[in-house]
Order: C-alpha cells, then structure tokens, then sequence
C-alpha cells in the first residue's frame, strides 16, 4: 500500500511538473512522433530525388498521427508567437504536411490523387478540418495564410518542403523539419528537387521547370539571396540542373527560354 501510496505520489509530482513548465518539455519533443511516423513509413527512390509514402502502413499507425496533430492543436497563439520565426515555420510545415497525410489516410485506398478528395465545390484544400492556432483551418489557409503570408518568412525554398501528396510534388521529407536543422533541410529538400531531370529538363532552347515555378512566381521574384526574378533564383542553383556549359551560359544571359513542364498529380503512393 505504501509503495502504491508513493507511485501515486510521484505520478503527481511530475504532473505538476510538468504543468508549471509545459512549454520547455512539449517544444523539445514535440515534432518526434511525427519524425517517427515519417522514418517508418516514408521511402526513398529515385536515386534520393523523390520519395513516396506506404500509405497502408501509416493507416496503421493514425492513432499516432491523430495524437501528434492534437499536440499541434494545443499549441496557442500566444506561445507561438514567442517562438523565432524559424520554429515557427517549421512548426507550420510539419503541421501542414502531417494534416495532409491525415486527410489522405482518412480516405485511402479509395483515391488515386489528393484531387478525388471533395467536389468542385470543397476542394481538399478548401476544407476546414484542421485545429491548429486557436481556429479550424483549411489546407490553404496554413500555406497561403500563415505559412506564405505577406511574405513573412522570406522564404521561397517551403515550396520544396510542403507535400500535396502527389507525384508531381517536391519529396516529402523522411524527417520532421525543427527549428535547429530547418535551414540545411530546406537547401537539402530544393537541391533535390531542381536535380530530378524528370522534372526539370533541357527541351530545344527552353529550360523546362516544375509548376511549381509557375503557379508561385511572385514568391520566387521576391528578393532572396540577391535575386530578383526567376531566372535569378535557378540561376543560384544552376549546377542542379543537368545542363551543358553552353547553356548555363545562355541561363546566365537571359537566352534560355523558361518553360513548365506538366504536373503529376497521381498520388505519391508506395503501393501504385
């Protein structure tokens, strides 16, 4: 009885604990069971340049999924806006990428692409399931709103980072981003995507790039790094690309026509 006595006791010492310091604990492991979840079920292919997800494996696991988005959930506002922007965004890019991969389990195997998932109307995007900051949010809300916002975080490399689920889009990480590797993990994740010359390729005198570059233009034009425009930003990563001498330097001069190539949007799925 006394052993049960103490037991209880100590339960209730680190409860207390850990009530009067939450945010130290929960910070340092909060992205761990969805760096977890992401080790087990996402693979490599591609010679490292993509990769897809067994999403019949982590179908299994979407007790741990669920638990680890209402760890999100909890976070408030409050505290999020004590954080540095850096664990910010990578607390905002996991989020969106973990809600995805829900929204997909939540009506695998009855769908070959993100797109089957709603109507013309409600768009898997434009679905408000999400608890994250204090509201229920949509998909594009997290990107658009609060991760691409008013260009808060100066950061057009998330392009490379944020996962639809499709084969078109850039790899999904076999890691959660923190706020301690989110820089190298982004140059990691855009050298590997613009490296994929099944997506981005030499066509006559045209340079073809991902959809990617089309649909969020304005981002990759805005100041980063030097850069002022398109060709400025894939120019920083010119040695990505396979391409000849002779037309880096026509990248380089302004010679080499920009094109985008089609979008993939099958799902990125282990199985298929």
């Amino acid at each position: 009885m006394i052993a049960k006595r103490l037991t209880f006791f100590s339960l209730c010492l680190f409860c207390f604990s850990y009530a009067l310091a939450p945010p130290l604990f929960a910070q340092t492991h909060l992205h761990t069971p969805f760096d977890e979840l992401l080790q087990k079920h996402v693979v490599t292919i591609n010679d490292g340049k993509s990769t897809q997800v067994d999403y019949a494996e982590l179908a299994k696991d979407k007790t741990k999924l669920e638990a680890y988005l209402s760890a999100l959930a909890a976070i408030d506002i409050a505290t999020f806006e004590e954080w540095s922007q850096g664990k910010q965004l990578a607390f905002l890019i996991n989020a969106y990428n973990a809600y995805t991969l829900a929204l997909i389990i939540e009506h695998y195997p009855d769908i070959e692409s993100i797109r089957d998932i709603g109507g013309f109307f409600s768009s898997p995007w434009k679905q408000a399931f999400a608890p994250l900051l204090g509201k229920t949010r949509t998909l594009d809300n997290i990107e658009h709103g609060l991760i691409r916002g008013d260009n808060k975080y100066q950061e057009p490399r998330i392009h490379f980072a944020v996962n639809c689920a499709s084969i078109g889009c850039p790899a999904l990480r076999e890691e959660a981003y923190t706020e301690a590797k989110l820089s190298q993990q982004l140059e990691s994740q855009t050298q590997r995507f613009l490296s994929d010359n099944s997506r981005h390729y030499i066509e006559g005198n045209t340079l073809k790039v991902s959809k990617i570059f089309d649909w969020y233009r304005d981002d990759f034009e805005a100041p980063w790094r030097g850069a002022t425009s398109l060709n400025g930003f894939l120019l920083l990563y010119v040695s990505a690309f396979d391409l000849t001498e002779a037309q880096q330097r026509a990248l380089r001069a302004g010679t080499l026509n920009i094109g985008f190539s089609d979008y993939d949007w099958a799902l990125n799925d282990r199985a298929k």
